[in-house]
């Protein structure tokens, strides 16, 4: 047992080092070869325990991020060449897992910071601490992929409950983050009573974000996996940069070249019906436009509209330049109750029942977001009879409109 222990010892120092050197410049297949026979028998547990060794003796958290692609990158010819997809770098469930172990390593430092302000408490230490909230608060993209790319497909396979109770949690979350940063407010060194708040609020954030990474590691992706064709898992993937990703860079690994999409290349009578239905003009009411027409009219009105029909499933959005709130192509024939965190689909089902039946036309809504002043209202939809046919929501940030005074009657040069 001794002889195993110090033969495990000694493979982390040489894997230790080897990570040191390419983090000091050299170059990874110089340290490759060198530590070839090392390398072939890690683990991956034997890497995160590495890794957290070096973030205890002062690598920086952002660092780690290159070192995770390092370390699979080492390791790739010691691992099974048919590994499952999602154990491959790229694949959307690959990233969220590896987004979980950095955001361990976050958590760590922020309870770290907290520590030694008992000790110090010091306006530089109140900016550390800041720091750690604002890097922290970095991973709502990760539970932004989850709740417009995620969800949604799983929604489909009648997996929604569980997807409904996260986003609750992740709204949780986000109201610890923004507490905590306004108890810390202009940074200045906090009091007693504010730093006993403050661990107080970490304590049960840190908690409730570990919990998170449970459920999503032992529930969340394995049903995932169960239930996502790949074709699913192909469409998220494409859509994940719209969002981007919290503390990594997406792998390339997966998709394979081989399953990449490539785009249809219609020839003869196929491109040529397809150009007839791009051409062919849709009677209005008040014109004739054909489907491209349509949809440049639609990609730059100076408002995003999306469309829900009477029986509340999203049909349609518009892809506008400058669009304030995210749309993925995920959500077309999902229920728009499902589009909502938890807490405001008491409202939003109100202003369903209302349009349908007929005791309201319009809801209108504004908030400030982000240095904007956003205006969100919504339409019922009504054919020539009076029957309720949908709703439209039109958002439009206002904030320039707001600022204007006295006329303008030339146009600028």
């Amino acid at each position: 047992m001794s002889e195993f222990i110090n033969n495990a010892t000694k493979r982390k120092d040489k894997i230790k080092n080897a990570l040191k050197r390419i983090h000091n410049g050299e170059a990874y297949e110089d340290v490759k070869q060198e530590f070839a026979d090392v390398l072939s028998t890690a683990t991956a547990q034997e890497i995160s325990d590495i890794e957290q060794t070096l973030i205890g003796e002062g690598m920086p958290v952002e660092d780690i991020q290159y070192l995770c692609d390092v370390h699979v990158a080492m390791f790739r010819e010691s691992l099974d060449q048919q590994l499952p997809p999602e154990m491959m770098s790229g694949h959307p469930v690959y990233t969220f897992r590896a987004e979980n172990e950095l955001l361990a390593l976050v958590l760590n430092n922020t309870k770290q910071t907290l520590h030694k302000m008992q000790k110090e408490q010091s306006e530089t230490m109140t900016q550390k601490l800041k720091g750690s909230l604002e890097k922290l608060k970095e991973f709502d993209v990760h539970y932004l992929r989850k709740e417009n790319l995620l969800f949604p497909y799983l929604e489909k396979t009648n997996f929604s409950g569980p997807s409904s109770v996260m986003w609750g949690i992740h709204d949780d979350i986000r109201k610890g983050w923004k507490a905590m940063l306004a108890e810390i407010g202009s940074g200045a060194a906090v009091s007693k009573e504010s730093m006993e708040k403050l661990q107080r609020e970490f304590s049960e954030l840190e908690n409730t974000m570990r919990e998170m990474v449970y459920k999503e590691e032992r529930i969340l992706f394995p049903v995932a996996i169960e239930r996502l064709t790949e074709e699913n898992w192909l469409a998220i993937h494409a859509e994940e940069p719209d969002f981007g990703f919290s503390y990594v860079t997406r792998g390339t690994d997966w998709p394979t070249e081989n399953k990449k999409k490539e785009p249809i290349d219609l020839s003869g009578k196929e491109k040529k019906e397809e150009r007839k239905k791009t051409m062919s003009k849709f009677p209005l009411t008040t014109g004739d436009l054909s489907i491209s027409q349509i949809n440049l009219l639609l990609t730059h009105l100076p408002v995003d509209i999306t469309y829900v029909d009477e029986n509340d499933t999203v049909l349609f959005f518009s892809e506008t330049p400058d669009r304030i709130f995210k749309r993925t192509a995920a959500i077309i024939g999902r229920k728009v109750q499902n589009c909502h965190p938890p807490q405001s689909m008491d409202k939003v089902q109100h202003i369903l029942d209302d349009f349908r039946v007929g005791t309201r036309d319009v809801a209108e809504f504004w908030i400030q977001m982000n240095g904007m002043f956003i205006h969100i209202r919504y339409f019922a939809m009504r054919d020539a009879d009076s029957n309720y046919k949908g709703a439209l929501e039109v958002s439009q940030d206002l904030t320039r409109l707001r600022a204007l005074e006295g006329e303008k009657r030339l146009l600028d040069d």
